[in-house]
């Protein structure tokens, strides 16, 4: 009988998502004919939250919603998973935040958000919740609650002994303190170029000399580990940490027939934190997330659309 994986403490946001399906995203002052809509629990720490617990993960999400029916939708939805939602606050006279989502005919999107509750999430929130750290392997963050919430809970996994796992998305300017405070970075190209000061990121198959270039600018900036995604290129993780030929390594895509990208990127920080708190090293977890967000993005929504372990196992080379 395999150990349990070590604890997962997700601290963010949960949204109702309302999306609106068409064939085309509109241009600006453009008001086009949609082709369906649904309301579906979303919020990228939901959904990552969500993410690992359906891939296994022993997890536990802290975070606000309105006393309201999306609050409902979203409680069920993320407990549903098997992630403890005992930290998750109830805001009173604050409606759940909502994201307004249009995604066209090739799975492309463009979201707006209203943070609502996630808006009153702060640094209290984590003290509240300081035990649940105790034991944590990983702690997943991301930039939709306010900066100060992020930096006190990874400032708790820091000090806990957890990996502390910083999704840059939404992007902000973070301070120091928090990136000194962070084990591994999760960007996309465009968030990476911005972290770096407007550094030109390489493409996937760019010669290796130029990614150490990149790995070389996280390293200064504090960050030894960082994954790069690069949407259908696949990724690329860099990993000052490892043995020189292993520092940088390609992850190559996964071939799916997208239907809706919403949440892919979540499904693959929510299973990368799961393989970290499962004792994977850097590039294993990340080649096994690759997955996990590719099959995300062959159904409709985002919770409802992410993986089980075995299908994911089912598509991992040699298997």
């Amino acid at each position: 009988m395999s150990p349990q994986p070590g604890r997962i403490v997700v601290v963010g946001s949960l949204n109702a998502d309302l999306t609106i399906y068409t064939e085309r995203l509109p241009n600006p002052g453009e008001t086009l004919h949609g082709e369906g809509f649904a309301v579906n629990p979303g919020g990228k720490s939901a959904n990552q939250a969500v993410a690992a617990g359906r891939l296994g993960g022993n997890v536990a999400l802290i975070g606000a919603v309105g006393e309201d029916s999306n609050g409902d939708m979203l409680l069920a939805s993320v407990a549903g998973a098997g992630v403890d939602v005992s930290r998750v606050r109830r805001a009173a006279g604050v409606e759940t935040g909502v994201a307004v989502i249009t995604v066209d005919a090739a799975g492309e999107n463009s979201i707006v958000i209203s943070p609502g509750a996630n808006g009153t999430v702060g640094p209290e929130d984590v003290v509240a919740a300081s035990e649940v750290f105790d034991d944590a392997a990983v702690v997943c963050l991301c930039l939709e609650v306010g900066l100060d919430a992020v930096e006190a809970a990874a400032r708790s996994g820091h000090d806990a002994g957890a990996t502390v796992l910083l999704n840059l998305s939404p992007y902000a300017p973070v301070l120091h303190s928090l990136a000194e405070l962070s084990d591994v970075l999760l960007v996309n190209a465009h968030e990476a170029s911005q972290f770096l000061g407007g550094a030109e990121i390489p493409a996937a198959d760019a010669a290796v000399a130029d990614w150490e270039q990149v790995r070389l600018k996280f390293a200064a900036q504090g960050l030894d580990r960082a994954v790069v995604t690069l949407g259908a290129r696949g990724s690329i993780v860099l990993d000052s940490q490892a043995k020189d030929r292993h520092r940088i390594t390609r992850i190559a895509p996964t071939k799916v027939e997208a239907v809706d990208t919403t949440g892919a990127g979540d499904a693959f920080t929510g299973a990368l934190a799961a393989r970290l708190a499962a004792g994977d090293a850097l590039a294993e977890a990340a080649a096994f997330a690759s997955i996990a967000a590719a099959l995300a993005s062959t159904k409709k929504g985002t919770q409802t659309a992410y993986p089980r372990r075995a299908d994911v196992e089912r598509l991992r080379p040699g298997a």
